[in-house]
């Protein structure tokens, strides 16, 4: 497999992360111009939930491409090992909640 699942969509997820980064600045002027607390954290908020959205996204992605063509190519050792990855990404992600 030479393409990432995500490779598709690759310059659509860029322009989003480049959105989210102006999120981020935006919180770091809040901060700056002492904004009131409430507006700082919605804002945070904002941002963490572009940032989930963009992760089951590539999540998503990855299960349709990497881990159904590693199951369809017939490589149980090579299905093994997705099936780990994903089953580690998931977990990692579930913990940052």
């Amino acid at each position: 497999m030479s393409e990432h699942g995500y490779a598709a969509d690759k310059d659509a997820l860029v322009r989003r992360l480049h959105r989210i980064e102006g999120q981020v600045r935006g919180i770091e002027r809040m901060l700056e111009d002492d904004r009131y607390c409430i507006d700082v954290l919605t804002q945070i908020a904002a941002v963490n939930t572009a940032l989930e959205s963009l992760a089951f996204r590539i999540l998503d992605d990855h299960v349709n491409h990497c881990v159904a063509g590693a199951l369809a190519s017939g490589d149980a050792a090579e299905a093994e090992t997705k099936r780990k990855e994903l089953l580690d990404a998931v977990h990692r992600f579930a913990r940052v909640r």
